[in-house]
């Protein structure tokens, strides 16, 4: 068999991570019935999927062969890459669930959201203010960004990360029918949002976190984006309540939470409890904590 690279590469753009062997549907491309991801890396500015197709053929040229020319060509474009490690099956005692893949995203804005889940009350709970930076982290196709946006004015500005490029067209699609100019999409690696230092009043995770298949990287780079009182907002849906129709991955309890967050530099100052599914546990920076030493367990 053969294999062709189907999809066309932007100039200093990369690529998302994926498993080998995932199936998806490359919809803009009908002829096309199976394609493949495979993880090269990512760089700072962008993400893309490599798209493989098998042809069958008599000439066989390797995965490798092709990734690894791939891939150097990449190392000479002047785009900073950064070094992904392995993602994670689980941690500390929870096992993390896979993303909600962008075919879903149309269950992000269902008509019984605020029915279910209170979302007024969750952004009357935030209590932004006009001129305030704030971050969707986790942003899906905008669900809350734009509420966010219009909360903090056109003096404030939203950063509405996700790490799959075609939620933020369906963000930026919604944001330009609303006429809300002061969202700035980044798409953001698994390891790291991209926002800049010292610059977020407010990370709003909505049912997120229990995706990162990088929890400490993560965590460490949303520390950095805080603001001095900067607050990192979790929402998780409750797993101490069995009446919350969610499967039991894409739940935590505030104890595991609790497992979580402080021991990678967070203090909780405040929670919220009065949503029907979900907890709301605010965090802030510990200035008593100390990142590890390299190499120390």
């Amino acid at each position: 068999m053969q294999l062709f690279l189907i999809a066309s590469i932007p100039a200093h753009e990369n690529f998302c991570a994926g498993d080998f062997g995932k199936k998806a549907v490359l919809r803009d491309n009908p002829g096309v019935d199976l394609l493949h991801c495979h993880q090269i890396g990512t760089c700072r500015a962008w993400e893309k999927a490599i798209m493989l197709r098998l042809i069958p053929s008599r000439n066989v040229p390797t995965i490798a062969v092709l990734l690894t020319a791939i891939a150097g060509a990449l190392r000479a474009d002047p785009v900073e890459l950064e070094s992904i490690p392995p993602a994670l099956k689980g941690y500390m005692g929870r096992e993390i669930a896979v993303t909600m893949h962008y075919l879903g995203a149309p269950w992000l804005t269902r008509e019984s959201r605020e029915r279910e889940e209170e979302c007024s009350t969750l952004l009357a709970a935030l209590n932004l203010k006009p001129g305030m930076t704030v971050c969707d982290l986790g942003c899906g196709n905008g669900f809350y960004t734009l509420d966010l946006a219009r909360r903090v004015g056109e003096k404030g500005e939203v950063y509405a990360v996700d790490i799959q490029p075609e939620m933020l067209r369906l963000l930026d699609e919604r944001a330009k029918e609303a006429k809300i100019t002061n969202i700035k999409p980044v798409l953001g690696s698994l390891i790291d949002p991209q926002l800049p230092p010292a610059s977020q009043d407010v990370l709003l995770l909505v049912d997120v976190y229990h995706e990162f298949s990088h929890p400490e990287q993560m965590l460490r780079a949303m520390r950095k984006s805080l603001k001095p009182g900067g607050r990192v907002v979790l929402v998780e849906f409750r797993l101490e309540d069995p009446r919350v129709p969610i499967k039991l991955l894409h739940k935590m309890s505030k104890k595991q939470i609790l497992k979580e967050l402080p021991p990678n530099g967070y203090k909780l100052v405040e929670q919220f409890d009065k949503l029907p599914w979900q907890h709301v546990m605010f965090f802030e920076a510990d200035p008593a904590w100390r990142e590890p030493a390299v190499g120390s367990e």
